[in-house]
C-alpha cells in the first residue's frame, strides 16, 4: 500500500502566490510562526487552505493523514508546554543614586534626653518592684504510659508576688485551680515558679502548696529559693485609695513576663465575680490593662506599694476592655497570714445556710438574707434562729430574715458575708431579724464557720 502525505498550501497575503508544503512542514511552520513574529509584519495574517489534491485522495490515505497529523499535534503541544518560558514576573530594579553618600541620606539622630518627672517616677516604681513579681505555671502531675513515675504537664500561667524572705508566693486561687481541683495535700508541688534574677535570667523553682482560699480567690505557694533572690513586695493600705489616683499593674499577660501597664483607680467597693465562681466584696476597679496572665500580679499605687492583687477583667472578648478588678490589700492581709500559719482561713459566722439570691427572690424576699438551714448545736440554734421549712400541707414556711448586724443593713447574702469579714471569732454582734411581721434583735457570739 502506498502512503502519501497530503500537502497544504500556506498562503501569505501580500507575499505572492501560495507555496505548497508537506503536512509535517506546514504544521511545524505554523507552530513556529508565533515564535518568529519578527520576520513578518504585524498586519500580516496567515491562512491555511487545504489543497485540492488532498481532497482527491482515497479515504484510506485521508484517515492515515489525520492520524499522523493528530499524533504530531499532541507531541508538539507537549513540547511547547514544557519549553522553557520567560518568567511572568520580573524582579524589581532598585533605583539608586551613586552620587550621594550614606551620611548624606542619614537623618540626624537626636539624644533622648532626660525623662519627665512623671515618667521617671513610673520607671523607678517598675524597676523597684519587677523583681518581686514572678511567673507561675500551673502543673498537674499525671502518670504517663510506659514510663515509670510521673511527668509534669503545664496547664496555664499567671502571676504572683514574693510575700516574704522565706519563699512564700501569693497568687490567685484560679491560677492553680487545675492542680487544686485534684485535692493535693499541703506541701505537694502544684506549680512551677519563675523568679527574675538581677542579671535578667529567669530561674525556675517548684511551687509547693501552703494553703488556698477559694472564697477570696487567694493561694500561697512556697519555693526553696536563696534569700538574695527573693525580693518581698511592699504592701500598702487599700482603705485610703481614691478614685482617679494613678495605679500600675505588673504581670505576665499571655506569657510576656514582667509587663507594665498604667492606669487609674476607676472605682471602689465593687462586687467581683471571680473565675472560681464566688463573689468577692470590696474590689478595686481600674482601667490599667489587665489580660489573661496578669492574674495574681500586684496592683501598685504611685509610691510602689501593693494595694491589690489583680484577679479579674470584665470583657466579652477575653482581653482587656478597660475594666479590671483587684482584690484589695486589706482583704489580702487578713487571708494570707492565716494560710501561711494554718493552711486554711478561719472565718467568723453563725453556722447557718443562707438562701442564694435567686431562690430568695422566688420566695418574694427582696431585702435581707433568708435563713435556709441552721446547724445543730450552733450559736444560731441556741439563740433560736428559725430555718425555712415546709408545712403539713406542703407549703413553704419562711425562716428568719437577717436585715442588719450592729445597725449595718443587710440586703443580700453577699452583703452578709462582706459584713462578717470585719469580725473575728468570739465577737458579739447584735443581729436584727424579721420573723413573720415582727422584728427581733438577738445578741449572738460569732464562732468559727464550718465549711
Amino acid at each position: 500500500m502506498h502512503l502519501s502525505l497530503c500537502n497544504a498550501p500556506l498562503q501569505m497575503h501580500g507575499h505572492g502566490p501560495p507555496v505548497h508544503h508537506g503536512c509535517r512542514e506546514a504544521f511545524f511552520r505554523g507552530l513556529r510562526s508565533p515564535l518568529h513574529l519578527s520576520k513578518h509584519n504585524v498586519g500580516d495574517s496567515i491562512h491555511s487552505q487545504p489543497n485540492e489534491d488532498c481532497n482527491k485522495k482515497t479515504d484510506e490515505t485521508s484517515v492515515w493523514c489525520n492520524i499522523f497529523t493528530k499524533r504530531r499535534m499532541v507531541i508538539a503541544s507537549m513540547f511547547v508546554y514544557f519549553w522553557p518560558q520567560p518568567l511572568r514576573y520580573y524582579s524589581a530594579h532598585a533605583l539608586g543614586d551613586p552620587s550621594v553618600t550614606i551620611e548624606e541620606v542619614t537623618p540626624p539622630i537626636l539624644p533622648s534626653g532626660k525623662l519627665f518627672p512623671s515618667e521617671e517616677r513610673i520607671v523607678k516604681v517598675f524597676e523597684k518592684n519587677t523583681y518581686s513579681v514572678v511567673n507561675i505555671f500551673d502543673v498537674t502531675l499525671r502518670p504517663q504510659l510506659n514510663i515509670t513515675g510521673i511527668v509534669e504537664v503545664p496547664e496555664g500561667n499567671g502571676s504572683g508576688v514574693v510575700w516574704d524572705g522565706q519563699g512564700h508566693i501569693v497568687t490567685n486561687y484560679h491560677v492553680v485551680s487545675n492542680a487544686l481541683s485534684r485535692n493535693p495535700s499541703l506541701g505537694q508541688v502544684v506549680a512551677r515558679v519563675n523568679i527574675l534574677a538581677s542579671e535578667g535570667l529567669q530561674k525556675d523553682y517548684e511551687g509547693k502548696l501552703v494553703g488556698a482560699d477559694r472564697a477570696k480567690d487567694l493561694a500561697v505557694l512556697k519555693v526553696d529559693a536563696p534569700t538574695d533572690l527573693l525580693k518581698p513586695i511592699n504592701v500598702g493600705k487599700s482603705s485610703g485609695l481614691r478614685v482617679g489616683q494613678q495605679c500600675l499593674a505588673i504581670g505576665n499577660p499571655f506569657g510576656f513576663d514582667h509587663t507594665l501597664t498604667v492606669g487609674v483607680i476607676s472605682g471602689l467597693n465593687r462586687e467581683i465575680l471571680s473565675q472560681t465562681g464566688v463573689t468577692i466584696g470590696g474590689g478595686i476597679q481600674t482601667d490599667a490593662a489587665i489580660n489573661p496572665g496578669n492574674s495574681g500580679g500586684p496592683l501598685l499605687d504611685s509610691r510602689g506599694n501593693m494595694v491589690g492583687i489583680n484577679t479579674a477583667i470584665f470583657t466579652q472578648t477575653g482581653t482587656s476592655a478597660g475594666v479590671g478588678f483587684a482584690i484589695p490589700s486589706s482583704t489580702v492581709l487578713k487571708i494570707i497570714p492565716q494560710l501561711i500559719q494554718s493552711g486554711k482561713v478561719v472565718r467568723a459566722g453563725f453556722n447557718i445556710e443562707i438562701a442564694p439570691d435567686p431562690i430568695a427572690n422566688q420566695l418574694n424576699v427582696r431585702n435581707g438574707a433568708l435563713v435556709l438551714q441552721v446547724l445543730e448545736n450552733s450559736v444560731a440554734a441556741r439563740a433560736g434562729l428559725l430555718p425555712t421549712k415546709r408545712g403539713f400541707a406542703g407549703n413553704i414556711i419562711l425562716g428568719d430574715i437577717i436585715i442588719s448586724i450592729d445597725n449595718r443593713p443587710i440586703k443580700s447574702k453577699a452583703e452578709l458575708s462582706k459584713v462578717l469579714d470585719d469580725y473575728s471569732v468570739g465577737d458579739t454582734v447584735m443581729v436584727k431579724i424579721k420573723r413573720m411581721n415582727e422584728e427581733i434583735v438577738l445578741p449572738l457570739v460569732l464562732e468559727e464557720s464550718v465549711s
